[in-house]
């Protein structure tokens, strides 16, 4: 068992709760532009690539790159008051979108939503790296991303319903503002925990900077090869989940009600199990042999590839959704080994920079690039597939998961010997 007392289970259990619901939050604040990309369309008159750019660089760009000198602050500040005023900011940024009258204006919203939203992850991933020893790591980061399924998921079902009844602004009004008040939850009773708990290890004076922790990380070849792992992951992975609504509006005219009730039932629950699953899958191969901790996660992108391609040329629309699931529930099992093995390679004032470097490269090459390269290609096909070019932009970046299950592989036989050197100079 780790340091923290018997006592403390409940505490770390309550601040492991309270970080899956700002985690969900987060998601449904990010992606509840994929179920109104139509109607935004139609409104504001805007092309695939425009919305594709909504979608990815102009959240992304600006999410990537404040993550990491905010997560610089939270390795040497509190990293709870972090998250709470990131919670405000990001929440009010969703408001305003509803009271977007252009792309540009819609474009700055965005960008705020990715500046606030930068806060949440590192901090979030080095306080639970600090309740929760290596062996139950892997298996506590993936409850806490739980929060992308179901965030995905509640923001399927309230966009698709709010924008039929209500329109696409009173959407982005009614998920943002709750944001509020729970960023007030999260300042006022969550539990900072002291930094290195959970495996006795001493915090000393050090402060390593930006650089220095870059330099530490690029010289661990498994740190290097998970990091291009979760980066093609995340563009294979956020290509689809903003473009497959509109897919099935334009191959299989399904209504926004319908596609938010099916598509996030099986986000919500194939993408949660394969969320936590793929957590405890790593934590238990890997405990047997180390190098699982990462080959897991390659094994389940391979899976996911088949019953991707049958889901995109199938001709019934429910059909496609069933046949999604098993991708959807493979997809996922990378998140919360990357990040626990992540938060294991490093030193104790490194792990907040080092998730925050993680996530800086998988989403200016996943979510920056991943829905714009979609919507470009779904452009560039349009004259020779029409309404079908879609079907066949998402075909083609399903493959990319190959590439994913390389990088995965050669860095879990690096694993071992990283982590065995964590503390050594680099």
């Amino acid at each position: 068992m780790s340091s923290i007392a018997a006592s403390d289970t409940r505490v770390r259990r309550y601040v492991l709760g309270v970080l899956v619901v700002v985690y969900t939050f987060n998601f449904i604040d990010r992606q509840i532009l994929a179920i109104l990309l139509e109607s935004i369309k139609a409104d504001l008159g805007l092309s695939d690539q425009a919305l594709g750019f909504l979608a990815g660089f102009a959240f992304a760009a600006f999410y990537a790159t404040m993550g990491i000198p905010i997560a610089l602050w939270a390795d040497r500040g509190n990293r709870r008051n972090l998250i709470s005023l990131a919670l405000a900011l990001w929440s009010v940024m969703t408001a305003l979108s509803g009271l977007a009258q252009n792309f540009w204006q819609l474009a700055v919203a965005r960008v705020g939503v990715g500046i606030g939203e930068a806060g949440c992850s590192p901090p979030a991933h080095s306080i639970i790296a600090d309740y929760y020893p290596p062996n139950e790591r892997a298996t506590a980061l993936g409850i806490y991303a739980l929060g992308i399924p179901l965030g995905i998921m509640f923001g399927l079902f309230l966009g698709g319903w709010i924008n039929e009844a209500f329109g696409w602004r009173r959407a982005f009004f009614v998920v943002g503002l709750p944001g509020l008040l729970l960023a007030l939850v999260v300042r006022f009773t969550v539990t900072e925990p002291e930094r290195g708990s959970s495996e006795s290890r001493p915090v000393n004076d050090d402060r390593p900077g930006i650089m220095e922790t870059f330099r530490f990380l690029a010289s661990r070849p498994s740190f290097v090869h998970l990091t291009f792992a979760g980066a093609l992951a995340a563009f294979v992975g956020y290509g689809v989940i903003s473009w497959f609504p509109s897919f099935l509006i334009r191959t299989h005219g399904m209504g926004t009600t319908d596609i938010g009730l099916w598509l996030g039932l099986i986000m919500g629950i194939a993408g949660g199990a394969g969320m936590y699953l793929g957590g405890v899958t790593a934590d238990k191969l890997g405990a047997r042999d180390t190098r699982w901790y990462l080959w897991s996660a390659g094994v389940a992108m391979v899976i996911a590839v088949p019953f991707g391609f049958a889901a995109y040329l199938s001709a019934n629309p429910y059909l496609a959704l069933i046949l999604f699931a098993p991708p959807i529930f493979a997809a996922n099992f990378w998140q919360a080994t990357s990040f626990a093995q992540t938060q294991s390679l490093v030193r104790l004032r490194m792990r907040s920079v080092a998730s925050s470097i993680l996530l800086f490269v998988a989403n200016i090459i996943g979510l920056g690039a991943g829905p714009w390269a979609v919507g470009a290609l779904s452009d560039a096909l349009a004259p020779h597939y029409g309404a079908d070019s879609l079907r066949w932009s998402l075909m083609i970046f399903g493959s990319v998961n190959f590439w994913v299950a390389y990088h995965y592989y050669v860095g879990g036989k690096h694993l071992e010997k990283d982590l065995a050197r964590v503390d050594e100079p680099y």
